[in-house]
């Protein structure tokens, strides 16, 4: 791995669960003291929503949570775009399947719940269908601090 550490957040949409995701670790990067060591993304493995802000309801829980997401919005990559990042983390095993069948290698693909303690294989709910903003948001947490204390622990940064 370089130097910097590049992290993609994927989801289906991509605009509720990983641009949730991305907003959140990027957040969590800054308080941190990592920004230009970490880049964070998010994309969709679907187009629909290409180019579209977040989900009112992912603004609503990051507006409460005091998270910006300025220059966060809805896109699709090709697998060659994702495969150059070093952390890929999907929301659930759709997810993963269609990142697969694009041509992702699965050893590349980690769940976002594989970095909460106890909750590894766990799928984020999709908001978009049940509304539940909220629950996510506590699962991006939990997950984004968990990755944020293993590429600490991989670059020997101190927390």
């Amino acid at each position: 791995m370089s130097d910097t550490v590049r992290v993609l957040f994927v989801c289906l949409g991509n605009i509720c669960r990983s641009p949730m995701a991305e907003a959140v670790f990027r957040h969590m990067v800054k308080e941190a003291g990592y920004e230009g060591r970490i880049e964070v993304f998010s994309s969709g493995t679907g187009d629909w929503h290409r180019g579209n802000p977040p989900h009112e309801g992912t603004q609503k829980v990051l507006r409460e949570k005091g998270i910006g997401f300025d220059g966060v919005y809805a896109k699709s990559l090709s697998a060659d775009e994702v495969n150059s990042y070093d952390y890929i983390v999907a929301m659930d095993n759709s997810n993963v399947d269609d990142l697969e069948g694009a041509g992702v290698p699965r050893p590349r693909i980690r769940l976002l719940s594989d970095f909460i303690p106890g909750r590894a294989g766990e799928e984020v709910p999709d908001p978009y269908f049940h509304g539940n903003f909220e629950e996510v948001y506590e699962m991006v947490e939990a997950g984004s601090r968990g990755l944020l204390k293993e590429i600490e622990k991989e670059k020997g940064w101190a927390s």
